[in-house]
């Protein structure tokens, strides 16, 4: 980009456009994951939807690369393009309550600790993800799921409607009755489609939830991981629990002699009565004894901003992910083994249940596909010291091959690494792959937005 033609793009828009002479650049270029390390040519700070499709017209038409960034929370750094244009809808962060209709409309650029503070108020929230500083648009198109998933469903359960730039500059409001077509891909179908500028969703009532972490000795994980497998999916759906293998962080509620132990874990959380929060987990002893186990009340938005001081912006980061129908013996053993040689103290692998109200939204009606999956699977290999980029990605990597033959096939569309290839973009989106290159056809022809896990339009 020369500066004719940066300066042309200066007067065009409202927001500051930043590039690489400019002093904000590095910070504005930086992304959660420090393993990233691209350069755009310019990094656009819309100022409403407006400027986005105003920016939306500029790239097209001069030529450029585009990426869209929210939260810049993605693994494989897909909110940057070297030499290209990141659009960064971060100053688009309000959110608007409603609190008799049980909605939140929610900007682009919000994280989900802008909509869990906004809806706790009304003692309301949205399922999401576990961090706070995540942005809700690209989990919201991968899917998200969390805390919440097996009370209400996966994030894109409760989208009512979104406001989108189309990559011909249009501007349209999708929704079960409005481009119906386009607002099923959005469900799951990733950054394909457009620039998501405007969120709207339906709120459920929670407000502070009953929170647990139980932990094992790691040599504990067969037998954990046998009664987990028996036991959540049965239980009530007012109980949310992932499983983890980890090191123990150095800070409460954690004993001193337990921090740094390679342990397995589940983190529990409880919707229900919040008197009955300690008979419902009296159940972990089923596992045998855990070595740690604790229980208390919590606002949910603490809850959600509860891992945000251990894993900050600027770690190495290097993930994988995969879904699962069932636990079988053979994957307990992988668990126990790559647990036990954690290649770092943040290196961790979580499962989260996909099951309860999520299984109950019919296979078709998004374009998230597996539906029939009971776990979602990531593996992350992680640490402040860029020495160890090398040592984690290849932990990450053993780790899911061996996961592998006891795997779906698929993966959240969001845990998918960079270098993984079409193929597993296919397998991920499973029949609907066909279905998603029709709508990209029709939205996006030539692709422009295409710096995501890509899914090409139909021929």
């Amino acid at each position: 980009m020369d500066a004719t033609t940066r300066e042309a793009m200066r007067s065009a828009l409202r927001g500051p456009v930043i590039t690489p002479e400019g002093a904000e650049y590095d910070e504005a270029r930086s992304v959660y994951n420090a393993m990233i390390d691209r350069r755009p040519a310019a990094i656009v700070r819309c100022a409403d939807a407006g400027d986005v499709m105003d920016a939306v017209d500029f790239v097209r038409d001069h030529g450029l690369e585009l990426a869209v960034r929210g939260g810049g929370h993605s693994g494989p750094g897909l909110c940057l393009v070297d030499d290209g244009v990141t659009l960064d809808l971060s100053p688009i962060r309000g959110v608007r309550v409603d609190p008799v209709a049980r909605t939140a409309q929610v900007g682009g650029g919000c994280t989900l600790g802008d909509l869990d503070h906004a809806g706790h108020a009304f003692g309301l929230a949205t399922p999401t993800g576990i961090m706070s500083t995540t942005g809700l648009g690209g989990l919201t198109l991968g899917g998200g799921h969390g805390h919440l998933t097996r009370k209400y469903g996966l994030t894109i359960d409760s989208l009512l409607s979104a406001d989108v730039v189309l990559a011909d500059g249009g501007f349209v409001t999708v929704s079960e009755t409005e481009f119906p077509d386009l607002f099923w891909a959005l469900r799951g179908g990733g950054g394909n489609f457009g620039a998501v500028t405007s969120l709207t969703y339906r709120l459920h009532p929670v407000h502070s939830v009953g929170v647990g972490i139980t932990v094992w000795p790691v040599d504990h994980t067969r037998e954990v991981l046998r009664w987990y497998r028996d036991f959540l999916p049965q239980a009530s759906e007012d109980l949310n629990g992932f499983f983890a293998v980890l090191a123990v962080p150095p800070g409460p509620p954690f004993p001193e002699d337990l921090h740094g132990h390679r342990m397995c874990a589940v983190v529990w959380c409880w919707t229900g009565d919040l008197a009955l929060l300690d008979e419902t987990l009296a159940v972990v002893n089923d596992a045998g004894r855990p070595a740690f186990h604790f229980t208390t009340p919590m606002p949910y938005p603490a809850l959600q901003g509860m891992f945000d001081g251990l894993i900050p912006k600027g770690m190495q980061w290097y993930w994988r992910g995969a879904f699962f129908d069932r636990i079988t013996d053979g994957a307990a053993d992988v668990h126990l083994k790559y647990g036990e040689n954690l290649p770092t103290d943040l290196s961790t692998m979580h499962l989260y249940p996909v099951d309860g109200a999520a299984a109950r939204v019919g296979h078709d009606d998004t374009a998230w596909s597996h539906r029939d999956a009971v776990w979602s699977g990531v593996v992350g290999g992680i640490d402040p010291d860029p020495d160890n980029a090398g040592l984690i990605k290849q932990w990450c990597v053993d780790y899911w091959e061996e996961l592998q033959p006891h795997s779906m096939g698929g993966s959240y569309v969001n845990f998918i690494g960079e270098d993984e290839g079409q193929e597993r973009v296919r397998s991920t989106y499973r029949d609907h792959y066909d279905r998603l290159a029709a709508v990209k056809r029709t939205y996006d022809p030539r692709n422009l937005f295409h710096a995501n896990q890509n899914i090409e339009p139909k021929p």
